[in-house]
């Protein structure tokens, strides 16, 4: 199993494991921006700092398979 992920990631890193890297980290890039935005809105709120965290953390994570539901591998 070890070696499975290994090799993943040296072809991730190399740019051979996913086709469309651009689609990937814009992707990325809006699941990170919309669990700060969350966070800070949160924050803005005076609400427990740990509570803030922990909800922007389960709305962003259940938020990422949405978002990287169509990314295709080589």
């Amino acid at each position: 199993m070890l070696k499975l992920t290994w090799y993943s990631v040296k072809l991730f890193f190399k740019g051979k494991l996913i086709r469309d890297l651009r689609h990937f980290y814009q992707q990325l890039a809006f699941g990170f921006v919309i669990g700060l935005l969350l966070l800070v809105g949160l924050g803005k709120m005076e609400i427990n700092l740990a509570f803030a965290i922990a909800i922007s953390s389960i709305v962003t994570g259940m938020l990422m398979p949405f978002l990287l539901k169509d990314i295709k591998m080589q």
